[in-house]
C-alpha cells in the first residue's frame, strides 16, 4: 500500500490512507518503514521517503513478548492448514491484535489473521 501511495496508484487502500494522513494519528513500523525504503533504487530517494515517513510516529514492532505471541499465532495458523509466507506480515499482524491496533493494507495474507486470530482492518 505505501509503495502504491509513493507510485500515486489510485487504489482504495491509497485513497483510505491518504484520508487518514489528514487528522488521524498513524503508526509506521519499523519494519515496514524497513520494506519500503529497501526496494528504492536511489540513495536520494530513500532520504526523501524517510523524511515523508518521519511525521508519523514511528515504532518498534517486536519485542520479547509479541515475538513469542507471534510465533504461538504462526503454529495456530499451520494448525489450520494455512502458512503466513512473509515473517513481516505475520509480526505487523500480531503487533497490532495484541496492541489494539487496526491494520490498513492491501495484501490478502493478513486475511487468516483477520479470520482466526481477531486482526481489526482499517
Amino acid at each position: 500500500m505505501w509503495i502504491d501511495h509513493l507510485r500515486n496508484r489510485p487504489t482504495l487502500a491509497v485513497q483510505r490512507l491518504r484520508l487518514l494522513m489528514t487528522g488521524t494519528l498513524l503508526l509506521v513500523g519499523d519494519l515496514i518503514l524497513c520494506e519500503v525504503l529497501r526496494g528504492l533504487r536511489t540513495e536520494a530517494e530513500a532520504r526523501r521517503v524517510e523524511s515523508g515517513f518521519r511525521q508519523f510516529r514511528i515504532v518498534p514492532l517486536l519485542d520479547p513478548d509479541l515475538a513469542i505471541k507471534a510465533a504461538a499465532n504462526y503454529r495456530d495458523l499451520r494448525s489450520r492448514g494455512i502458512t503466513m509466507g512473509k515473517m513481516a506480515d505475520l509480526l505487523i499482524g500480531t503487533f497490532c491484535i495484541e496492541r489494539g491496533h487496526l491494520l490498513l493494507h492491501s495484501d490478502r495474507d493478513y486475511e487468516p489473521m483477520e479470520r482466526f486470530l481477531g486482526l481489526k482492518t482499517v
